[in-house]
């Protein structure tokens, strides 16, 4: 399978800049995947798919402020630093990428906030990521994560081009679930669930599993080989635990109806599936990159947002939907006017 046949020309005013106020009211395009056959709904008419002991898969992964801007010490050069990850806890470590890159040497020392309330040392230049910096800070380790992230912004992805951030999207750019920190991408498709839906599931009797993978920027980063096979995922932490693992397993006996919510989801379940076709418990990393073609395991429904040319997102649902309906259905969305991207419209494929 090929690179280029997964592009395809998106306008940008389909690249949707704002969120949906009422997440559930977003349109939602069906489309099964035995036929090709689509039909055109709204989200919260998912009530309609899933009923007695279904299982919906979530990821309660929780997107923290990811995006800082400073300045360099000396020349005072503008300098926006995305945190990465937390290396190291009582040093105050952090992986990052820091924009533009070029400027920055090991020992130069990076200013935030107003009154300069956070400083940061660049003490490794050479990583695959980018740069590692050590935050100097004299306080409780509570003050310094409160300030770190007083300071940051939330990390909405490059296509939302409005800038500032607004308020709004410290709500919005999250799962109303969302429980464990340590993403800096949100598990998009999750974000169209409200309250009152996820409350009519469980009235509906569907069962609901939580898994968290903490999804990370190489879920953008830009292929760069033609032949997917030569390409390589960056590894995303995940946590599976026993009880979420056996009310998926629990489904699978009784032959219900299991939907990943979202493309973090079926590539977490994918990545901890034993060979009988169960998911184990687990505690690690995952770097698995799925595309067509590729034979699923576990669930037999996902919900997925509509995504960008080029992306492992567009490449995983197509997998998973067969690659000509999905990109006949990504057709359709375009002539239909559906809105793409992280706070776009949805895919429910059956």
């Amino acid at each position: 399978m090929k690179l280029s046949k997964f592009d395809f020309k998106l306008p940008e005013e389909q690249i949707a800049q704002y969120p949906y106020l009422n997440r559930d009211e977003c349109r939602l395009m069906v489309l099964d995947r035995k036929t090709g056959k689509i039909e055109h709904k709204v989200f919260k008419d998912l009530i309609n798919y899933f009923d007695n002991g279904d299982v919906l898969i979530f990821n309660d992964t929780k997107v923290f402020p990811a995006r800082l801007y400073g300045n360099k010490e000396k020349t005072d050069a503008k300098i926006e630093v995305f945190l990465l990850r937390e290396l190291n806890h009582d040093m105050k470590f952090w992986d990052v990428l820091v924009d533009p890159a070029r400027k920055i040497r090991i020992g130069n020392k990076l200013y935030f906030g107003e009154d300069d309330s956070l400083v940061a040392e660049v003490i490794d230049n050479t990583t695959s990521r980018g740069r590692t910096l050590r935050f100097l800070f004299d306080g409780t380790y509570e003050e310094f994560k409160d300030t770190l992230y007083k300071l940051g912004e939330t990390p909405l992805p490059k296509e939302i081009f409005r800038r500032p951030v607004e308020p709004m999207d410290a709500e919005y750019y999250q799962c109303i679930y969302a429980k464990n920190e340590g993403a800096v991408v949100a598990p998009t498709a999750g974000m169209h669930f409200s309250r009152e839906l996820m409350r009519r599931l469980e009235i509906n009797d569907c069962k609901f599993s939580y898994i968290t993978m903490h999804a990370g920027l190489g879920n953008f980063r830009k292929i760069d080989v033609e032949d997917l096979t030569k390409y390589k995922m960056d590894s995303e932490q995940m946590f599976i635990n026993n009880a979420n693992a056996e009310i998926i397993n629990d489904a699978r006996r009784k032959r219900k109806n299991i939907c990943a919510v979202g493309t973090t989801v079926m590539r977490a379940i994918e990545s901890s599936v034993s060979t009988e076709g169960f998911v184990k418990p687990v505690e690690g990393w995952s770097n698995k990159f799925i595309f067509p073609p590729y034979e699923f395991s576990v669930a037999n429904s996902m919900i997925s947002n509509f995504h960008l040319p080029l992306s492992t997102l567009l490449m995983l649902v197509a997998a998973f939907g067969g690659y000509e309906y999905v990109m006949n259905a990504y057709k359709v969305a375009l002539k239909e006017d559906y809105k793409f991207g992280t706070y776009g419209d949805a895919m429910l494929i059956i």
